[in-house]
C-alpha cells in the first residue's frame, strides 16, 4: 500500500504553488517572475535570479552519491525542514502521533508539538548502552500513529540502531512510515538505510551535508523515500528552498577531490574519537563514556557542571545534555581537530587542574 493512503485526508489533493521556474518555460529574457533585471553584487552567480526548485545538477551528484534513482529525493533546508515537511504531511493536529526513543534529537518532539501531534518516546536505559528495543517501540504505536522515528546513529547517545530498521518497515508496512534520521552515518561505517527502500516502501531516509561535508552553513539536506512520498513532500514544500550560494557550495562539495578530502575528514574523525574515548575513560572524573559510531561522545561525570565550566574556562563550549531523562551529569563531546582534542582532555583532566591551581595560589 503506497503510504500516499496515511497523509492527511485533508491534503491528499493538495494542488501545490506553481511557481514561475516550475511552469518549464524559459526563454533568452526572462520576464516572468519579477526578478530584478541584474544584480550588481550578486552578478557573478546570478542571485538576482530564483534558483531551480530541486537543481538537476545536485540531484545527480547526490543521488550518485547515495546510490539512489533521482526520483527518491527531495532536497531542502538541512534535514529539519524534511522532519518538519512529513510532519504536517501525514499528522493531522489533534489527532495523530508519532513513535520515537528518547533520548534523541530534540526536533522531533518539537516539530510534533507545533503541529498538534502527540509524541510517544521510548526510554532507552544508561545500564543497557541505550539499545533499541524495537518490539518496545512498536508497543506504543496505534492506529493513529503516523511516523516512527528512529535517529540512527543516535543523537546524543552514539548508538547505532540499524539492525532494528528492517524489521521495524516490516511491522510497519501500510501503517506508519518509518523516518531514519542518518545524519551522523558516514562515521557509522555501516551500510545507509536508503538501500532498504527497494523493498520497503515505507521507509524515509533523511541524510545532510551538514557533518561529514563540513557544510553546516550551507543548510543543504536530503530525503530519500518512495517516489510518491519524496513527490508529494516536494508539493507542499517552500517554492525554493535552498538558496543560490548553498547550491554551488554543495556541488564544489560533491567533486571527487572534496569527496576524497571529504573521505580523509571522516577517517581523521573516527580515529580521534576512538583516541578520545579511551582518554575520556581513563580520566578519574569520568564516571563512563558510551561507544559512539558518530562523531561525538557521550560521557557522564562525577560532576557534570564542574566538568562543563572547567572545558569553558578553558575557552571550550561542549554541549551540556544532563536535562534529558537518564542523562545526568552528562556532556556531549565532538570530536574536533587533534589540537582541539588534545586541549579538551587537558582541561578536563582534575589533575592538570588541580595543579594549576596550586601554581597560581603560589604565584599569587
Amino acid at each position: 500500500m503506497s503510504m500516499l493512503a496515511r497523509v492527511r485526508a485533508d491534503l491528499a489533493a493538495f494542488q501545490p504553488y506553481v511557481s514561475a521556474r516550475k511552469t518549464g518555460l524559459d526563454g533568452r529574457i526572462r520576464l516572468n517572475a519579477n526578478e530584478a533585471p541584474r544584480a550588481d553584487d550578486g552578478a557573478a552567480f546570478g542571485a538576482n535570479r530564483y534558483p531551480e526548485p530541486q537543481p538537476a545538477a545536485l540531484r545527480e551528484r547526490l543521488a550518485a552519491l547515495y546510490g539512489v534513482p533521482q526520483a527518491r529525493l527531495w532536497l531542502g533546508r538541512g534535514s529539519d525542514e524534511a522532519i518538519d515537511l512529513l510532519l504536517r504531511a501525514f499528522c493531522a493536529a489533534g489527532l495523530d502521533n508519532i513513535v520515537t526513543h528518547a533520548p534523541t534529537f530534540g526536533m522531533y518532539r518539537i516539530g510534533a508539538q507545533l503541529q498538534g501531534a502527540q509524541c510517544r518516546a521510548l526510554a532507552m536505559r544508561a545500564a543497557d548502552g541505550f539499545a533499541l528495543d524495537p518490539e518496545r517501540l512498536l508497543a506504543l504505536a496505534d492506529g493513529n500513529t503516523k511516523l516512527v522515528v528512529v535517529c540512527s546513529p543516535n543523537n546524543p547517545t552514539g548508538a547505532l540502531h540499524h539492525d532494528a530498521l528492517g524489521f521495524l518497515a516490516e511491522r510497519l508496512a501500510g501503517r506508519a512510515l518509518l523516518v531514519v534520521d542518518e545524519a551522523y552515518v558516514e562515521f557509522a561505517q555501516a551500510p545507509s538505510a536508503t538501500a532498504l527502500v527497494d523493498r520497503h516502501d515505507n521507509i524515509a531516509v533523511l541524510r545532510t551535508l551538514s557533518k561529514a561535508h563540513a557544510l553546516a552553513g550551507a543548510r543543504v539536506g536530503a530525503l530519500v523515500a518512495a517516489d510518491d512520498v519524496a513527490a508529494f513532500v516536494a508539493r507542499i514544500a517552500a517554492p525554493y528552498p535552498l538558496p543560490l550560494p548553498s547550491i554551488q557550495l554543495a556541488i564544489a562539495a560533491l567533486q571527487p577531490e572534496a569527496l576524497a578530502r571529504t573521505q580523509r575528514r571522516i577517517a581523521t574523525t573516527i580515529a580521534e574519537r576512538e583516541r578520545v574515548a579511551r582518554a575520556l575513560a581513563a580520566s578519574p572524573s569520568v564516571r563512563e563514556v558510551w561507544p559512539s559510531s558518530a562523531n561525538f561522545l557521550l560521557a557522564r561525570f562525577d560532576d557534570g557542571n564542574a566538568a562543563l565550566q572547567r572545558a569553558l574556562a578553558a575557552g571550550i563550549v561542549l554541549r551540556d545534555v544532563s536535562a534529558q531523562a537518564g542523562l545526568e551529569h552528562c556532556l556531549r563531546i565532538t570530536v574536533g581537530a587533534p589540537s582541539e582534542n588534545d586541549a579538551l582532555l587537558g582541561a578536563l583532566d582534575r589533575r592538570a587542574a588541580a595543579t594549576t591551581t596550586v601554581v597560581e595560589q603560589r604565584a599569587s
